[in-house]
């Protein structure tokens, strides 16, 4: 098992990443069922929780089928995120995550997120005082640094350690790469592998395939796994590794009904936490992933971006399976 503080999660987890405008409850709940063994919300505001802005507050939502979860937290000012991490603990989490890898302008430029590793004293400062703050294990998502010539992850690595995180997910890539290029896990692994280093290491970084996965995990020695971008309008990509770590086999894609039945629950969750409009506005990001391989199928996604009301979707959707077999899609 993988200990985080008091929490125990099954060997080698795959971890869903907290991904702004996508980690929803709608979003988790189909990665979850498809084989997500620990889930993060979206980056939530330190400042909007302390001015119970609506939308920050909204994402304290958790559900009970997602344990364990954690949420996570982001901001420039030691105080405010103290206090942010004081209100994300009533939401009664598993843990606490903090987000010191966001690369974006609008945090980063403001010394939030990937911001702060210009500043690793303010970042072990920081940390040390939400350590201090909340009950619950407190976790961190960092990059590898600013950029190549501030790459400092061991050390990062070893004064967070050393004021009480209780894991780390370690994005392979500095913040000036934004999400371009190849993540380099073996600066990953030289944390892992570091003889000072005890908590769990996950990486995160270019996972998208089975066999990407179980390559990683045995090149680098990780204890687990976290998934972005290739979860996107595909949570099966949680179960296609598990299946294939343990037996070696590719599963077969999800068929087309399969598909479509995902989608539906998904959407009908997004509309009934965020409401019609911006339930049905935020899927649009999905649509083109979930239906992937599928040939022909640009008229039909070009109508389902468009639409505008949760029955316009639907019945999109039940024109998809009439125009379409059945079947697996290869």
């Amino acid at each position: 098992m993988v200990k985080i503080g008091d929490v125990e999660i099954k060997n080698f987890p795959l971890l869903l990443a907290p991904m702004e405008d996508v980690s929803d409850p709608p979003f988790r709940a189909v990665c979850k069922e498809n084989g997500a063994d620990l889930m993060y919300t979206e980056f939530i505001s330190a400042e909007g929780l302390i001015r119970d802005a609506a939308k920050s507050r909204q994402k304290l939502d958790i559900y009970d089928y997602e344990r364990p979860i954690g949420i996570q937290i982001f901001g420039e000012k030691i105080e405010s995120m103290r206090e942010a991490a004081a209100i994300a603990e009533e939401a009664n989490p598993e843990m606490i995550d903090i987000n010191y890898g966001c690369p974006v302008k609008k945090v980063a430029g403001k010394g939030a997120g990937a911001g702060i590793l210009l500043d690793i004293d303010k970042m072990q400062s920081m940390t040390e005082e939400i350590v201090k703050q909340v009950k619950k294990p407190v976790t961190v998502k960092t990059r590898l640094g600013w950029d190549d010539s501030t790459i400092r992850i061991v050390e990062v690595a070893k004064r967070l350690q050393d004021v009480g995180v209780q894991a780390l997910t370690i994005h392979g890539r500095t913040r000036q790469q934004m999400y371009k290029g190849v993540a380099d896990w073996t600066k990953i692994a030289e944390v892992k592998n570091h003889p000072d280093i005890h908590i769990p290491i996950f990486g995160n970084g270019d996972i998208d395939s089975p066999q990407k996965a179980l390559e990683y995990k045995n090149k680098y020695d990780v204890d687990g796994i976290m998934i972005g971008r290739a979860s996107i309008g595909y949570p099966w990509i949680f179960r296609e590794i598990k299946h294939f770590m343990e037996t070696g086999e590719i599963l077969d894609a999800p068929t087309l009904e399969e598909r479509i039945n995902t989608l539906k629950r998904h959407l009908n969750f997004s509309v009934e936490w965020k409401g019609d409009r911006t339930g049905i506005f935020e899927m649009r990001r999905h649509y083109t992933a979930y239906f992937k391989g599928i040939t022909h199928f640009k008229p039909f996604r070009t109508r389902l971006v468009e639409a505008m009301t949760h029955e316009e979707v639907l019945n999109i959707l039940s024109d998809v399976e009439e125009h379409y077999d059945k079947e697996v899609i290869l």
